[in-house]
């Protein structure tokens, strides 16, 4: 299967990224990120894929994964109605608070087991799956306690399994995320204008084809589709925050408001206003 790096992109400078009510359920995504990764889903069955553990789960999931260990999205293939909820913690918040709070310790060893990736179940499960859940809607401050919280639950339960002997070590991640990441923070900076495919490439020492190949490679996307999705990302966002569609439109770098639309429904399967309408 071919790997991808996922970019993980927060809004600001926080530490931790959250996902409400995702749906990737039509899209095989085998991937790693340097992030610490939370998921909890319910109301479906499905597979559980970590590193080289393949399993099933009924009903709901709740598994803690570590830093670059390769998964499949939770959802994949799911046909019925379900929810999940999904938090990523930065791999720097692991060393620069964890390792300086002792009352927090515990964490700090809980974020190294979940390097061969942690499954939860009874209480705990329902508990910090509940938790999640509230996470959308408070204020950064209040959020940042509810997180403290759960993992602190988490660090002290005894209801997990450990989904592999041994720690996962993803060898080719340093190497791939040090030229993917110039990328894609090429991308995340430029975005709103016209990127040409000789400056990117260049940003990496690439010549154009070189550089075409290297990233269908590594991400499984052209580099034109990845950047229309990322845009329609950042539009999705924009028009949440009460954003109109032509400004959002041209805020994400597209040049005309009819290839935006279609571009859009394409990749959300939804056309900008029913999206809009739909989460006012």
């Amino acid at each position: 299967m071919k790997i991808q790096l996922e970019n993980i992109q927060p809004n600001d400078k926080s530490s931790f990224h959250l996902l409400h009510n995702p749906k990737l359920n039509d899209l095989f995504f085998w991937h790693f990120h340097p992030e610490f990764e939370l998921v909890y889903i319910e109301g479906a069955n499905g597979k559980r894929h970590v590193g080289r553990h393949i399993s099933n789960f009924k009903g709901s999931d709740l598994v803690l994964i570590g830093s670059n260990i390769p998964h499949l999205n939770f959802d994949h293939g799911i046909k019925t109605e379900y929810h999940k909820e999904v938090l990523h913690i930065s791999a720097s918040f692991k060393e620069k608070v964890f390792t300086e709070i002792q009352e927090l310790e515990d964490v700090y060893g809980l974020l190294d087991r979940s390097q061969h990736g942690i499954a939860f179940y009874g209480e705990t499960k329902k508990t910090v799956g509940s938790l999640m859940k509230q996470l959308q809607g408070i204020n950064r401050f209040d959020q940042l306690l509810k997180i403290l919280q759960l993992l602190k639950l988490l660090a002290q339960s005894d209801e997990y399994i450990l989904l592999h002997d041994n720690p996962i070590i993803n060898n080719k991640a340093n190497k791939q995320q040090k030229r993917l990441q110039k990328v894609y923070s090429y991308i995340d900076e430029n975005y709103s204008r016209k990127i040409a495919l000789e400056d990117i490439a260049a940003s990496v020492n690439l010549g154009k084809e070189a550089f075409c190949r290297y990233f269908k490679k590594n991400t499984g996307n052209t580099f034109t589709r990845f950047l229309n999705q990322y845009r329609i990302t950042q539009a999705k966002r924009m028009l949440l925050t009460g954003k109109n569609i032509g400004e959002t439109c041209y805020e994400c770098g597209f040049e005309s408001l009819s290839y935006f639309n279609r571009t859009f429904k394409r990749i959300s399967g939804e056309n900008p206003s029913d999206y809009k309408k739909r989460n006012r």
